[in-house]
């Protein structure tokens, strides 16, 4: 009796064969995201995307396991792919800029927690000297707290020298949007903690009269480069391995630096291309590496 009760048993078809484990993101080893810090990341994802829908799957892949919260993008080169990541990302949003004809800037953003964003635009769209590609802002709050992100692709190229007297040197045009950038932050953004962020296609230690960002660098009670120890360090920590260089900025204002120095908070270039290799992450997602900011409240 006993035998045929637990052969009858075995043959129950409400036994439930176990399910196989989840795939593992490769990415969430290098996640920069927490429930309780507030994430912004900067990332040129080179002409996106490459190489097709294997981008868009790598990008995908690498958002989820980054898990940061704001991530400003430059060079979308093809807006319907882009409107296809963000439909892929699981509990993320997106908004991207539509004024240039070869290459966008754009957000993703996640959604349902402390992050509410507001409202997505361009500025200074009739400025074409000093920005190419025109800014992108993304305003939100935080946990209540007013925040803006302004993403930026500056002019490429140039000499390392500013010629003042040339408004079409590439320094001087990169020099004249930072101008214009820190007027359009303390008229328009004066009560929000700001993010200005991108590919500015410049270094931060050059010297004085040659420097673009000097008028950031001459204000250091109002503006603060967080990714300036990653400037100043060594090339394998730099954000454009190809031609080793450091040239994706994190740029916040004064109401941000107590959250900068704050136990926890960091500032990176990530890793990414020590998971895929840099053949192929060179050749499937980018020639630049995510920088990124983490603040802790």
């Amino acid at each position: 009796m006993t035998v045929a009760l637990l052969l009858a048993g075995c043959g129950e078809t409400g036994w439930a064969r176990p399910s196989a484990p989840a795939p593992v993101n490769p990415f969430e080893a290098a996640r920069v995201g927490t429930d309780s810090t507030l994430e912004v990341m900067t990332w040129n994802i080179e002409n996106f995307p490459k190489a097709g829908g294997a981008t868009v799957n790598w990008v995908d892949q690498i958002i989820v396991g980054l898990r940061p919260d704001i991530v400003a993008v430059e060079e979308i080169s093809n807006g319907t792919s882009f409107d296809a990541l963000v439909a892929q990302i699981d509990g993320w949003g997106g908004a991207r800029a539509r004024s240039d004809a070869y290459q966008n800037l754009g957000f993703l953003y996640s959604e349902g927690g402390a992050l509410q964003v507001t409202s997505t635009y361009e500025i200074m769209t009739s400025y074409s000297r000093e920005f190419p590609r025109a800014p992108f802002v993304l305003e939100a709050t935080w946990n209540g707290v007013p925040i803006a992100v302004v993403a930026n692709h500056l002019k490429a190229a140039g000499n390392g020298l500013l010629d003042a007297a040339d408004p079409w040197d590439e320094e001087t045009r990169r020099r004249d949007a930072c101008l214009l950038l820190a007027e359009f932050v303390e008229t328009q953004l004066p009560d929000h903690r700001v993010f200005i962020v991108g590919d500015m296609n410049d270094e931060l230690t050059d010297t004085a009269p040659h420097n673009v960002f000097q008028n950031f660098l001459d204000a250091p009670a109002s503006w603060r480069f967080a990714d300036m120890a990653i400037a100043l360090g060594p090339s394998e920590g730099w954000s454009y391995p190809g031609w080793p260089s450091h040239l994706d900025h994190i740029l916040v204002t004064s109401e941000l630096f107590p959250a900068i120095d704050a136990a926890g908070s960091l500032t990176a270039v990530v890793p990414l291309a020590a998971v895929l290799g840099w053949s192929k992450y060179d050749s499937e997602v980018s020639d630049h590496l995510p920088v990124v900011v983490r603040l802790v409240p």
